[in-house]
């Protein structure tokens, strides 16, 4: 056991998170999103949320100043009228850990071909709809 360390971040999840370099992706998936059959590395953290685990993340994990869009998140798919309230959670968490830092919106299938390409995707438990954010990771300075 380590001080300090958030119980949410499983040790598996610490290791990828600290083998990620300067603009690799993690994304963090809800319950719905099909991470096994998409994910290069795939790491599960079922019976969790997003917002308890974007927050653990984002309290050690830089995010990439030299991009415009530190995060993405996927748009409501076009004609279906459930409104997320995921979108700003995730901006508010975002923003209080880097205030300079903002988040795109990607449309459904441009979200999953992304998602295919970063280095990790997490699984969780989360249930509510339209709940997965990538986050780039930046670099640390001294």
């Amino acid at each position: 056991m380590l001080k300090n360390i958030p119980k949410i971040l499983s040790p598996d999840l610490l290791k990828t998170l600290m083998e990620m370099g300067h603009g690799d992706e993690i994304v963090l998936a809800d319950g719905n999103f099909p991470a096994a059959s998409m994910a290069k590395r795939l790491l599960r953290l079922d019976g969790h949320d997003i917002p308890n685990l974007l927050e653990a993340i984002l309290k050690f994990l830089p995010l990439d100043e030299y991009v415009d869009k530190q995060a993405a998140i996927m748009a409501v798919v076009p004609g279906d009228t459930y409104v997320p309230t995921m979108p700003e959670t995730f901006r508010h968490l975002v923003t209080k850990y880097d205030s300079k830092a903002s988040i795109e919106e990607m449309e459904r299938f441009a979200f999953y071909q992304r998602a295919k390409e970063a280095y990790a995707i997490v699984a969780t438990g989360e249930m509510a709809q339209y709940a997965n954010i990538i986050l780039k990771k930046g670099i640390v300075k001294e």
